[in-house]
């Protein structure tokens, strides 16, 4: 791994992780299209796994029992996107991979926004970013960013 993105994984808060996991997440999935277009079927079929992986990430990092309606909402979407990737690699498709693009990038702007919002506020009495939505242990990020 690049020793600049781990450093900055090991630096990284929680909100900040789970950006940098569905950044990967994101990019893995734009690669798979383009190896849809070019007719690489190894490629794209690995870049596939890399988005699944990084979504499992997502999903194993929710905390129900602090945020129960919201884990599960984010739960359910985790594993539609899940089910779309699989089926652009069987079909060999793009439309479910630009759904899944698509909601990952509305996501990845929420979570561009509750960012902004913990940088803004200077009360401490907000604390740090919750755990129910983001795992803080840096490893999860670098599963997620390994090739």
């Amino acid at each position: 791994m690049n020793p600049y993105f781990e450093q900055t994984i090991l630096n990284a808060d929680p909100v900040e992780l789970t950006r940098i996991v569905y950044q990967r997440c994101m990019s893995s999935v734009r690669d798979a299209r383009e190896h849809l277009r070019n007719r690489k079927i190894a490629e794209r079929s690995a870049a596939i796994m890399r988005a699944y992986a990084a979504l499992n990430e997502l999903l194993v990092a929710l905390r129900p029992d602090t945020a129960p309606q919201l884990a599960g909402r984010l739960q359910a979407l985790y594993l539609y996107m899940q089910r779309r990737l699989l089926e652009a690699n069987l079909e060999q498709a793009d439309s479910p991979l630009a759904e899944v693009l698509g909601l990952l990038a509305t996501l990845a702007d929420a979570w561009a926004g509750v960012a902004e919002e913990l940088r803004a506020a200077p009360d401490p009495a907000n604390g740090p970013p919750p755990d129910s939505l983001s795992r803080p242990y840096q490893d999860t990020a670098r599963l997620a960013l390994q090739d």
